[in-house]
């Protein structure tokens, strides 16, 4: 499946909170701040749908993939409700604070909060945030690579197709994890570059390299691409996900996935090359230790 179509999450935003340093207040814990977001709007929290990674599945978030130009709604709204699906399988996201890394429009806010989470949403590109409307109270403008938050602050910490946009995928993989509670999950997935959606809307021409792809797109559209290769672009392989994850001693591994296929096809993980190419989107899922 695609990538979200995020713009970097340039290195140049936001400051980190160290260790001594106390939160800021707008994202200081108290005791009404279990619920806020369900018992303020005064309805209960909707339990997701349970996940069941089955061919139906599959097929039913490719045809929603073929409308994501034409209908973005209906793709983001069912990629977001399968994702928000996706994490309640491994924790219980009611009374969760939740840190969206590359939180986008609002299509996630909608799925998580109804799942009776606090969410926090943070992106270093104001436009993706304002999609659908002005930025909702809370929403944190900053770069993924260099976190503004303390150790530890979030009970859950996720990001859906993000790291392929920034030039270093693992330093804010590894900023995830640093804010992220001990016993905490970390939810993180990506868009393989070797897959049929690497190159995003300039594929599958990345196949011949990612700037010469790039080039015949422009020459086509009039116009470059949004995601450019090198600058809001970049190769980033399920090898050096799984060697990432499986290298950290300040994590349990819950599951590396590919994200969107049945679970009769996990099996492509343990097949190098191939992974590359037939896994499309890799999902990793950690628990904090």
């Amino acid at each position: 499946m695609p990538g979200r179509g995020r713009s970097s999450l340039d290195a140049d935003r936001g400051r980190r909170f160290d260790d001594a340093e106390r939160r800021p207040a707008s994202l200081t814990r108290s005791p009404e701040c279990t619920r806020p977001l369900v018992q303020g709007l005064g309805y209960r929290a909707r339990v997701p749908a349970p996940f069941r990674p089955s061919t139906r599945r599959s097929w039913r978030l490719f045809q929603a993939f073929r409308v994501e130009q034409t209908d973005p709604d209906r793709f983001y709204g069912a990629l977001a409700a399968d994702s928000v699906a996706h994490v309640a399988h491994h924790t219980d996201l009611d009374g969760a604070w939740v840190l969206d890394v590359g939180g986008g429009p609002g299509y996630f806010a909608r799925e998580f909060r109804a799942a009776g989470a606090r969410y926090t949403p943070l992106d270093a590109d104001l436009g993706e945030l304002s999609g659908l409307g002005a930025p909702e109270p809370g929403t944190v403008l900053g770069s993924g690579m260099q976190l503004p938050f303390a150790d530890g602050s979030f009970d859950v910490t996720y990001s859906s197709n993000v790291l392929e946009h920034v030039p270093q995928p693992w330093l804010m993989a590894d900023e995830m994890v640093r804010v992220t509670r001990p016993g905490g999950l970390v939810f993180c997935s990506y868009t393989l570059w070797w897959g049929p959606w690497g190159g995003h809307e300039t594929a599958p021409w990345h196949y011949l390299g990612g700037r010469r792809a790039a080039r015949r797109y422009t020459r086509r559209h009039g116009r470059p691409p949004k995601n450019v290769f090198g600058t809001s672009l970049f190769a980033v392989t399920a090898a050096a996900g799984l060697r990432w994850a499986r290298g950290r001693d300040d994590v349990e591994v819950v599951a590396l996935q590919p994200r969107y296929l049945p679970r009769w096809a996990y099996g492509v993980l343990r097949v190098p090359l191939l992974r590359e190419v037939v896994t499309w989107n890799l999902a990793i899922v950690l628990r904090r230790r």
